[in-house]
């Protein structure tokens, strides 16, 4: 039966850089207090495990890579999860014991081929425990490419729940007018924002997406010090010039008319949880309806191959 109203949380909060397992523990806690506090659906941001290595460049320049960067980067690699994996397993029975639609980012190892690439995912879980499915990041951003592979039109769901239709775009991808309207095609209700971006310019970003699809969108991203990284890092010392806040937040969730439902959170970890009342999306979609009334597909067809491709990178 579909609900007209479904309470959304938004996790604002740092993994625990470069260990999965104990990213994994954080993440499991955390989908139990939005649980707790009556949370239906519960979003992490990008990279949640094991974390978005902000300030590392790997001992890469053009040309080269060193060989302490190797070393990092397997570190990276290691802490990574595959998907399906043990990994996964508590995080669907977190969802479960929850109750809760949990949507996750995630450094994916690839398992269908060599192994040797990594993707930026996002993991969906149903209440019931079950993975759902995942979105890989069409699109990893300038260096982002050193250490993560391109993502293919096979994973770009959108999944029919109670509360509406969800899915996800993660942080830049979400710039591609193409992708957003592949979302917008689908029916998404509840669109998802996993990000890394604290800027400003960002919640212009969200407030846009919202307004264009008359959808909520719920943004999450992590707050992070430099003193959660681990010291032992074999690159460490490419940290020295970043500030001591490397990423202050802005989680937000959003209106189908682009206003605020929570304003964005800086400079600590939260939790942002509100109940979004569903019909507010039809009543937007009054004077605009962007693949609907507002449309003109006799000028403008949008083609999307969802086919799987060769893993590239």
């Amino acid at each position: 039966m579909k609900k007209s109203k479904v309470k959304v949380a938004v996790i604002q909060a740092a993994s625990v850089i470069m260990d999965q397992e104990a990213s994994t523990e954080k993440a499991v806690v955390l989908t139990q207090q939005a649980g707790e506090q009556g949370a239906n659906i519960v979003v992490f941001p990008e990279a949640f495990i094991p974390g978005y290595p902000r300030g590392l460049n790997f001992g890469t320049s053009i040309g080269s890579r060193s060989q302490a960067g190797r070393r990092d980067w397997l570190r990276y690699w290691e802490n990574s999860i595959e998907v399906p994996s043990q990994e996964t397993n508590k995080l669907g029975e977190a969802a479960r014991k929850a109750g809760v639609y949990l949507v996750i980012g995630v450094i994916e190892r690839d398992n269908e081929a060599s192994g040797g690439t990594l993707y930026c995912s996002a993991l969906f879980f149903g209440p019931d425990g079950e993975l759902l499915g995942k979105h890989r990041k069409l699109k990893p951003t300038g260096s982002e490419r050193i250490i993560w592979g391109e993502g293919d039109g096979s994973t770009l769901p959108v999944f029919a729940t109670p509360y509406g239709k969800i899915g996800a775009l993660i942080c830049w991808e979400n710039y591609m007018p193409l992708a957003r309207t592949a979302m917008y095609e689908k029916g998404i209700q509840i669109y998802i924002t996993p990000t890394a971006d604290s800027r400003e310019l960002w919640q212009s970003t969200i407030r846009h997406i919202a307004a264009e699809g008359r959808c909520f969108v719920l943004s999450s991203n992590q707050y992070v010090t430099k003193d959660m990284y681990p010291t032992d890092l074999a690159c460490y010392e490419e940290l020295s010039s970043s500030p001591d806040e490397m990423c202050s937040g802005g989680s937000a969730i959003v209106g189908p008319l682009g206003d605020y439902v929570v304003k964005p959170v800086y400079g600590q970890e939260d939790i942002l949880i509100t109940e979004l009342n569903l019909n507010d999306i039809h009543a937007s979609q009054f004077d605009f309806d962007v693949v609907g009334h507002y449309s003109r597909p006799d000028v403008f067809q949008l083609l999307v191959n969802e086919e799987k491709q060769k893993n590239k990178r």
